[in-house]
C-alpha cells in the first residue's frame, strides 16, 4: 500500500507518520516540500502530486487552523479548508484511492448540551468552520471513497497546547481564570493518529465503511475543568507552581471576547465509529494524563 501523507509537521501529521508507517510505504509532505507540492494554495500543484505519486490513500492533515485569523482573511482560509480538499477528493476519485480526512465540531453552532450526532443539521459560527463544513461537503459529492473524521479540543505533546499554556501561568500567576461554559473532550494527536491507521486497514476491506465519523476521546469537561486537571496533576507530579488548587477561577465565554464565535457545546457522539471500527475510545483522562507525563519529563 502506498499512503500520502498532507500535512506531515502539524500535529496530528506528526503522529501519523508514525502510525502510518507500518500499514506500506509513507510520502509525507508539508507545505514547503521540495520533492512534491503540499502546498495548499497551489490547487494545481496538489493535483499533480496525487497524480505522480499514485497513492492507494491520502491522508489530509493540513488545514489552516488559526481560528481568529481566518476571520480576517476568509478566501486563504477556505481554499486550504474546503478547495484543496475538493481538489484531493477529486484526483482520489479518479485514483481509486482512499482520502482521509479530518474536520471539526466547529461545524455545529454549539447549542443545546446533547452530543452531535453524524445527521445532526450542522451552523458553523465562524469562517474556520464553515469553510470545514465546505471540505466535507466537497469531499462528500466528489463520490471518492473516504473516511472523514470530526474531532474537537486536539492536542499533542509536541509544540505548544493549552495544557503546556496553563502550567506556564500557573508557575507565574497568583491565580487563573479558565472559561467553564463550553464543554468537549479534549482528544490526544496520537489517539487520532491510532485510530486512523486501524480504520484505514478495516475500510480497506470493507468499502462499505466509507462515511463520516465523529472522533473524540471519552467523557466531557469544560476548559476550566481541563485547566484544574492539569495543575492537579502537576502539582501531585511536584511541579513548584505559583497559583493554588483553588485559585482557578471559572468564568463564561464573554470573559474573553475573540474574532471568532466558539460553539458553548462540542460534545460529539462517537457511537458510529465505535460500533464501525469495533473500538473502545479512551477517557480524555488517560490521555491528557500520558501527554502531561512526556511534557513534565522533559520540562
Amino acid at each position: 500500500m502506498k499512503i500520502l501523507l498532507l500535512g506531515r509537521n502539524g500535529q496530528i501529521g506528526w503522529e501519523l507518520q508514525r502510525s502510518l508507517a507500518p500499514l506500506g510505504e509513507l510520502i509525507a509532505l508539508d507545505h514547503d516540500s521540495k520533492d512534491y507540492c503540499g502546498d495548499f494554495t497551489d490547487l494545481g500543484g496538489l493535483a499533480r502530486t496525487v497524480r505522480t505519486v499514485k497513492p492507494d490513500v491520502i491522508v489530509n492533515a493540513a488545514a489552516h487552523t488559526s481560528v481568529d485569523k481566518a476571520e480576517s482573511e476568509p478566501q486563504l482560509v477556505r481554499t486550504i479548508n474546503a478547495l484543496a480538499p475538493g481538489v484531493l477528493a477529486e484526483e482520489a476519485g479518479q485514483a481509486n484511492a482512499w482520502l482521509v480526512h479530518y474536520s471539526t465540531d466547529y461545524v455545529f453552532d454549539g447549542s443545546g448540551d446533547k452530543p452531535w450526532l453524524e445527521t445532526d443539521a450542522t451552523g458553523p459560527l465562524s469562517v474556520y468552520g464553515a469553510t470545514k463544513l465546505e471540505g466535507e461537503q466537497l469531499i462528500q459529492q466528489s463520490g471518492c471513497k473516504h473516511l472523514i473524521f470530526r474531532t474537537s479540543w486536539v492536542y499533542g505533546a509536541r509544540g505548544g497546547n493549552f495544557a503546556r499554556t496553563m502550567l506556564k501561568l500557573a508557575r507565574e500567576r497568583d491565580s487563573l481564570s479558565v472559561i467553564d461554559d463550553q464543554i468537549g473532550a479534549p482528544t490526544g494527536a496520537d489517539l487520532l493518529a491510532d485510530v486512523t491507521a486501524h480504520a484505514i486497514r478495516t475500510a480497506r476491506q470493507r468499502p462499505e465503511l466509507s462515511g463520516l465519523y465523529h472522533l473524540v476521546a471519552g467523557g466531557e469537561t469544560s476548559w476550566h475543568g481541563y485547566a484544574s486537571f492539569v495543575i492537579d496533576y502537576a502539582r501531585r507530579a511536584g511541579i513548584a507552581l505559583k497559583a493554588a488548587p483553588d485559585a482557578i477561577k471559572p468564568v463564561p465565554t464573554s470573559a474573553f471576547p475573540t474574532p471568532a464565535k466558539r460553539p458553548h457545546n462540542s460534545r460529539m457522539d462517537t457511537a458510529k465509529l465505535r460500533r464501525a471500527f469495533d473500538l473502545h475510545l479512551p477517557s480524555w483522562q488517560s490521555g491528557v494524563e500520558r501527554m502531561l507525563s512526556e511534557v513534565l519529563e522533559k520540562s
